[in-house]
């Protein structure tokens, strides 16, 4: 009987999580393809010109993860949870990088009355969103990780509820829950 592809990824990254290096070298072509995947969709909020590409995203997050050996891979969706949250990660650490650089990098600023005007980078919804996710955390974890593994990990409802061992009508509360408090707070407050 055949494996799916599924099957042989957790099975690839159990072996990897014992020290078996081979199987790091095989995994790699079988979740290459999908790491593109939700590195694009990390993207493609991005502003025009962003200088973090979907292969650079996806190289330093796979940098990351080899170097996240000690961790005990569940599966397949665990894999690409915790991809999902090293992009997300590179991108927000991408755009505080250049938000400071944008701002003089560290020199005395002095406001201009057209600096007054809401921004429209996308890099600063980022950083508002990433801001907003971290006060949810504070208030539920969970929903956050929901946001966090449905919206930037791209997982299914069902996937999200099996890397957080819940059910997928509680993960489907969650999503409603975090979609409205995070509208209210990135709106500052105002009725959807």
């Amino acid at each position: 009987m055949a494996i799916s592809g599924s099957q042989q990824i957790t099975h690839l990254l159990l072996a990897w999580g014992q020290g078996d290096q081979a199987a790091l070298e095989a995994l790699m072509p079988l979740v290459y393809d999908e790491l593109r995947k939700v590195a694009a969709r990390h993207l493609r909020g991005q502003r025009e010109g962003h200088t973090l590409q979907t292969t650079a995203l996806v190289n330093e997050a796979y940098l990351r993860l080899i170097d996240a050996s000690q961790v005990q891979w569940q599966n397949r969706a665990h894999f690409f949870a915790m991809a999902a949250r090293l992009m997300r990660r590179i991108l927000v650490d991408f755009a505080r990088r250049n938000q400071f650089q944008k701002r003089g990098g560290g020199m005395i600023q002095v406001t201009l009355d057209e600096n007054l005007a809401p921004s429209t980078d996308p890099q600063n919804d980022l950083v508002a969103l990433d801001g907003a996710l971290t006060a949810l955390a504070e208030i539920n974890a969970r929903v956050s990780q929901v946001v966090e593994l449905r919206y930037f990990g791209g997982l299914t409802e069902s996937e999200v509820a099996e890397v957080l061992q819940v059910s997928t009508d509680t993960v489907l509360r969650d999503w409603k829950f975090a979609k409205v408090w995070l509208h209210r707070e990135l709106s500052g407050g105002k009725p959807a």
